[in-house]
């Protein structure tokens, strides 16, 4: 699966995404007094003024506030925390959520030591629940701002880092964290992390997370050195033994066999691992291979926290119809109404000449399109082409234009019959081939 730690992708989209839960415009929803006791969840409800000084106190950046006042204003103050027997079930799945985003992402920023403490003491075994108490009080309200604050992290990205440093132009999606905290409320008896806005590929990504932070735990793997250029079927060396056993910690093999013998479950393995790093899918073990196998457990580490973040910008659910470009798979997948349809080989940059990541909606299709010559390659080749050879530009289908040249439609042409712009800042479009 290339996409594992090179998860670098272009998304256009053919049609709005309706599916994406947008951030409310930062005004505060307003009191539902059609709440009562007839169809409340639970009889407890907060003191309004109570609740604010509580805020105040806290010193709540603005929109905290704003969503923890829209929150209790939609529920007309119900507890959404407590009921009149205590601490409800959806705390501790809450709970349970936060302490493993906490374990994979490794971010303790999110601690609050105050919560933390007041948690502790009414789950502890020996608290006697008290609805009027002070600590379920504050539990209740603090509760749901680490809510918010958790939610904010894992389902739109840390603000300190920013697209330069993820190499990654795509909007930074917005949630609706209330909507969300609602939704989890209301599905109290199901696996409320398939409700999570995140993308699919997000959580494929962290049980790839989790699995090398127990191979890091464990002192990693050990370096790969080589006896010769390259190993393939039916050879042996002791070499291979120690190859098979880091195909078996990554994954790719399935039971820990380390005799000597290169097997065609190892060439097996041997293939998945190639497609995984887009390789040559060859089974042939060479440089390029052990190099791969040889970068250290923290480097893996590293992309797939990377490639998370960039995942927590993209919508949970992209539009019914799209295009994906998976850049290091140099192919193009196809999507209808949510499902995949074909795929096809493209052509991408390269590592000294990359293509930037975005996404962008797809407007116009030309047919016959003339190819604007870039600044760049006609100085560099063409007009030495043309010093050299006064007919070049004629044989190759060329003419001016202005101070520019470009090459006239036809078979002939390096944007083949037919290309299809997404308008862009980046100059990147998809075209034919001749």
């Amino acid at each position: 699966m290339k996409h594992l730690f090179y998860i670098s992708c272009i998304v256009l989209l053919f049609t709005s995404c309706k599916n994406v839960i947008k951030q409310a415009n930062g005004e505060v929803v307003p009191r539902d007094y059609t709440i009562d006791t007839t169809i409340a969840v639970t009889d407890m409800y907060l003191d309004s003024t109570a609740m604010e000084q509580f805020i105040g106190k806290q010193q709540f950046h603005d929109s905290l506030s704003k969503r923890i006042r829209s929150f209790y204003n939609g529920r007309n103050y119900q507890y959404a925390w407590f009921n009149s027997q205590g601490m409800s079930t959806n705390a501790g799945t809450f709970i349970d959520l936060f302490n493993d985003y906490i374990s994979y992402s490794r971010d303790s920023s999110l601690y609050n030591p105050v919560f933390t403490h007041l948690y502790d003491s009414i789950t502890g075994g020996n608290y006697q629940f008290r609805m009027q108490d002070s600590i379920v009080f504050q539990t209740e309200l603090l509760l749901t701002a680490q809510f918010f604050r958790y939610a904010y992290r894992k389902y739109q990205g840390s603000n300190a880092v920013n697209t330069r440093q993820l190499e990654w132009y795509i909007p930074r999606k917005r949630i609706n964290s209330v909507a969300v905290l609602d939704s989890m409320l209301a599905h109290k008896n199901e696996n409320v992390s398939e409700l999570e806005p995140v993308h699919q590929q997000y959580k494929l990504l962290k049980n790839y997370l989790v699995n090398y932070y127990e191979i890091e735990k464990q002192g990693g793997w050990q370096t790969i050195k080589a006896d010769k250029k390259k190993y393939q079927l039916h050879d042996e060396s002791p070499v291979i033994g120690r190859i098979k056993h880091r195909l078996f910690l990554s994954g790719d093999l399935k039971t820990d066999d380390t005799s000597h013998f290169f097997n065609e479950t190892t060439l097996a393995a041997v293939k998945q691992f190639q497609h995984r790093y887009g390789l040559k899918e060859d089974g042939i073990i060479n440089t390029a291979v052990i190099t791969e196998m040889n970068r250290p457990v923290q480097e893996r580490l590293t992309q797939i926290l990377i490639n998370m973040e960039r995942l927590r910008w993209l919508p949970a659910q992209p539009a019914s119809d799209f295009l994906l470009v998976n850049i290091p798979e140099y192919r193009l997948h196809v999507f209808e109404k949510g499902a995949y349809n074909f795929s096809m080989d493209v052509v991408v940059g390269t590592a000294a000449n990359n293509t930037v990541i975005f996404q962008g909606t797809l407007k116009h299709i030309v047919f016959s399109p003339y190819w604007n010559v870039p600044s760049s390659i006609l100085q560099k080749e063409i007009l030495p082409a043309v010093r050299r050879n006064k007919n070049y530009l004629e044989r190759n289908h060329m003419e001016w234009n202005g101070n520019s040249v470009r090459q006239k439609p036809g078979p002939w042409n390096a944007l083949g019959l037919v290309k299809f712009l997404f308008p862009n800042s980046y100059s990147i479009y998809l075209h034919d081939t001749p």
